[in-house]
């Protein structure tokens, strides 16, 4: 899969120092297995605008984030938790961060929205409406 054209598109992000790290060695592990998910994650690591947990606003998506959204492609919205593999249930609504979805809220604001690849390889608008953070994130 190309990432291509939304590229130049993509609004400003910002994600903890050391999440970004641990994300772009967890894309870099999952290369050979998911591919899309793996490039998509790389490419937002390495442009995102880094702070320390303490100092990334509060209104931005980071690992164990609430995130409330809008698919403008299916006008549905929905409120999930960004979480690592271990965590994910989609059931209980734990988005796995190696999801394309997962891979595209990380380091969004509030009121930002992306051009994203789906599963299937369809662009999809998401827009953020609301993000709340873990409780117990470090400060």
């Amino acid at each position: 899969m190309t990432v291509s054209k939304t590229a130049a598109a993509r609004p400003p992000i910002h994600m903890i120092e050391e999440e970004a790290d641990k994300l772009s060695d967890l894309a870099l592990s999952i290369e050979d297995r998911l591919p899309q998910v793996s490039e998509l994650l790389i490419r937002e690591t390495s442009r995102a605008s880094l702070h320390s947990a303490a100092s990334l606003p509060a209104d931005v998506v980071a690992m164990g984030s609430f995130v409330e959204f809008v698919d403008e492609g299916t006008g549905s919205c929905r409120t999930i938790q960004l979480v690592y593999p271990p965590e994910a249930d989609i059931s209980a609504g734990r988005v796995s961060i190696l999801t394309p979805i997962g891979a595209g809220l990380i380091g969004l604001r509030e009121g930002q929205s992306i051009l994203w690849p789906d599963r299937e390889g369809h662009e999809r608008r998401l827009v953020i409406r609301k993000v709340r953070q873990q409780a117990d994130r470090a400060a």
